[in-house]
């Protein structure tokens, strides 16, 4: 069965870096198609109150619990922004400004974005005053770098999540001149084999404080069901987009949700890929496996309809705050797949007019926020579950305190 390349419908690009220049219907637009001159209806933001944050404990542990202005439509942004903050290892790379090491100054990458992010970073973490921050200056990099960001139009944030980690990557890519592309057989080689040099072939090229953190590396099997012959391909992931399980209101599990995502289906008919042995088209079965576990996890939950984008998904899906044990994903033996929740990016509304929330855990006192744009305020570890649930991020439970 062909080794170099699957049928695109087997690397669905939910599990890939996108290509920023591609644009994606807005979430809030009633259609893409006339979006140009049709002057659709706004979501009205929250009001910017400024309301300064409550101290939990002293003023120490209040670091961090700033707020962000509303510049227009912007929660999607503040929400992923409050997420991205209270992922501890990024959040030190900037405070240390480790991020200016790895600047790339060549003429060819502008780094204005990567500098822009830390500093405001840096002023949520610094400021002595709970004011909220105006993250206008960061907005204005974000969509010179992905210019569909670009005016006051309600976005995805987990759209938004991927082109920010793409443009922070590629500001700070250790790999200044990438090798030419050359192709190699690994095919002769055992799958755990393989995929380390898939890995290495890939940090070739993608390398970075970012990768270090996000990215992970998903297998998928191909096996021909008239001579059983299997195929492999390694391909890296930043993110992974899970299909909820089941359909209307009632409760799922977030297992129950990965297991749809790897559970083996079946390739017949058109789908049908050509088998390396039999030299025809066969009937062949699928499946993904997680070859190697990023330090930083993050599950989308498809809440909304690729199609149409006209219908959103409110069942609740109960993820676990810690402990979440995903070794039964895993290709090989991994003694490292357990996970702990730390951020929620929320959305509550519809795809007509909806909002953005963050809950974060604060790295530093561990208790629990809600970030509403400018308004921070103290919240139960039991109200972090919710149907709103959007954008998981979960860190590796033995960084948690590295």
């Amino acid at each position: 069965m062909t080794t170099t390349k699957h049928p695109s419908q087997i690397h669905p690009p939910e599990v890939s870096r996108p290509d920023p220049p591609e644009d994606f219907p807005c979430l809030s637009e009633p259609s893409a198609v006339g979006r140009k001159h049709s002057r659709h209806r706004r979501f009205t933001p929250q009001p910017d109150s400024g309301t300064p944050v409550q101290p939990a404990v002293n003023s120490k542990s209040t670091q961090g619990l700033v707020g962000l202005k509303n510049l227009g439509n912007t929660c999607f942004m503040n929400s992923i922004l409050q997420c991205l903050s209270n992922t501890q290892s990024l959040r030190d790379y900037c405070l240390h400004n480790s991020h200016r090491r790895d600047l790339n100054n060549n003429s060819r990458t502008n780094t204005a974005l990567m500098e822009e992010f830390a500093k405001l970073l840096q002023t949520m973490w610094t400021s002595s005053s709970s004011e909220a921050v105006s993250p206008s200056e960061f907005k204005t990099q974000i969509q010179r770098y992905a210019p569909r960001f670009v005016g006051y139009n309600q976005q995805d944030a987990q759209e938004f999540l991927r082109f920010l980690l793409d443009g922070l990557h590629n500001e700070v890519n250790r790999v200044t001149v990438r090798p030419r592309g050359t192709v190699e057989d690994f095919d002769h080689l055992p799958d755990e084999e393989k995929g380390k040099k898939m890995w290495s072939k890939y940090l070739e090229r993608e390398d970075s404080k970012i990768v270090d953190l996000f990215v992970g590396q998903l297998k998928s099997s191909l096996t021909c069901s008239h001579c059983g012959f299997c195929s492999t391909v390694f391909d890296p992931f930043w993110d992974l987009s899970l299909p909820i399980a089941k359909k209307g209101y009632g409760e799922v599990s977030l297992m129950d949700c990965m297991r749809l995502f790897t559970k083996e289906d079946v390739l017949d008919g058109d789908e049908k890929p050509t088998c390396y042995r039999c030299k025809a088209r066969r009937r062949c079965t699928k499946k993904f496996t997680i070859q190697k576990f990023p330090k930083i996890l993050v599950l989308h939950l498809k809440r909304f309809s690729e199609a149409r984008r006209t219908s959103k998904l409110s069942t609740f899906v109960n993820f676990p705050m810690k402990d979440l044990d995903l070794r039964e994903f895993a290709s090989e033996n991994s003694i490292n797949a357990v996970y702990n929740l730390y951020a929620v990016s929320n959305h509550s509304g519809t795809t007509m007019g909806g909002h953005y929330t963050a809950y974060c855990r604060n790295p530093s006192s561990g208790e629990w926020y809600t970030f509403n744009d400018s308004r921070v305020t103290p919240m139960s570890s039991s109200q972090v579950r919710s149907s709103d649930a959007y954008v998981l991020f979960y860190e590796l439970a033995c960084s948690s305190r590295m």
